[in-house]
């Protein structure tokens, strides 16, 4: 099931449901006016909703032809958003391209901050750029979206708790972040503005085997205009996997329903498959050249995360923002 969130003139927009090619809608107003209630009511809503969906894909109930730059982010403001750093080898490379060391025990605990969730950007609305010395970067990673999850869930129990899967552009101002991390503060605050989300959010049933009820084993394909930083898989070094990230997020409180938790940056160590992320690339041509050549964003540029199934479909519809100035 394919579900995402028709703009209005209130901030969390309506819920509708889209069909598997991602070109037709049908309102989903008769079971949940918005994607958080559906999260709120989910054992109530999610029947209700797969017989719209199979409705739509057969069409056998009228639906409207679906646009992109009609659409708000999924879940336009989310109780929380969580972001772990599953790929070990992003870790690494960002934190050589500022001179910064592993943390201690990062084999154990999941790396996790909580950033902003008020505003998630649309997936065609603008890369704001606030000034052009930020180091305004592009991160391409995979967040579940979340039911209610009780505090000290174990990770056994946390996949059950994963209801709908999206892409995140979870964007970076990576000058700030190195500079508040040489003063030993938090890269949250100023580092991390607000993030952007695919057009859709998807049920895991969707994946077939390609979801394996912790990793989603689909590459995922990043640009800056018409230069691809990569294809990563995101099912590959992967080594905290979703449900193990849920459980730590949980660990000491409860996830209200409607929580994101995003996997990091994905990242391969094989680096024929490229990155999701310009930093990674400035560290791999900083190891080759001795410096970087890639820069940071800059205003009018384009960036486009998208991942394909194995038929080569497009799977949550493209992240697409152009850079502009913010103010």
């Amino acid at each position: 099931m394919k579900l995402a969130t028709l703009r209005d003139t209130s901030r969390d927009g309506k819920l509708i449901i889209v069909n598997r090619p991602l070109t037709r809608w049908v309102s989903a107003a008769t079971v949940a006016p918005t994607m958080q209630a559906a999260l709120d009511a989910w054992s109530d809503a999610e029947q209700p909703l797969r017989k719209l969906y199979d409705a739509l894909n057969d069409g056998t109930v009228e639906s409207q032809p679906l646009d992109f730059e009609q659409l708000a982010a999924p879940l336009p403001r989310a109780y929380a958003w969580m972001d772990g750093s599953a790929f070990l080898n992003h870790m690494e490379l960002a934190r050589r391209l500022r001179g910064a060391k592993m943390p201690e025990g990062f084999r154990e605990l999941p790396l996790m901050y909580e950033g902003i969730s008020s505003t998630f950007h649309a997936c065609r609305d603008s890369l704001p750029l606030p000034a052009d010395d930020v180091g305004l970067d592009i991160e391409g990673e995979i967040g579940v979206i979340l039911d209610d999850v009780p505090q000290g869930v174990s990770a056994q129990d946390a996949s059950a708790h994963i209801k709908l899967v999206t892409l995140v552009n979870d964007t970076s101002l990576r000058s700030i972040i190195a500079d508040r991390a040489a003063r030993g503060y938090p890269t949250s605050v100023h580092g991390k503005p607000p993030c952007a989300m695919a057009p859709v959010a998807v049920t895991p049933d969707e994946f077939g085997d390609a979801w394996d009820g912790s990793k989603l084993s689909l590459r995922l394909r990043s640009k800056v205009n018409d230069d691809l930083l990569g294809e990563p898989n995101a099912g590959v070094d992967m080594f905290f996997d979703f449900p193990a990230l849920v459980a730590h997020a949980a660990k000491y409180r409860p996830l209200c329903a409607g929580t994101i938790v995003g996997s990091g940056t994905v990242s391969n160590y094989d680096a024929s498959a490229g990155s999701a992320c310009i930093a990674e690339r400035r560290m791999m041509e900083t190891v080759t050249n001795g410096k970087p050549d890639t820069p940071y964003l800059k205003a009018g540029d384009v960036i486009s995360i998208e991942m394909l199934d194995g038929d080569g479909r497009s799977v949550f519809g493209a992240i697409r923002q152009q850079v502009a100035l913010a103010g």
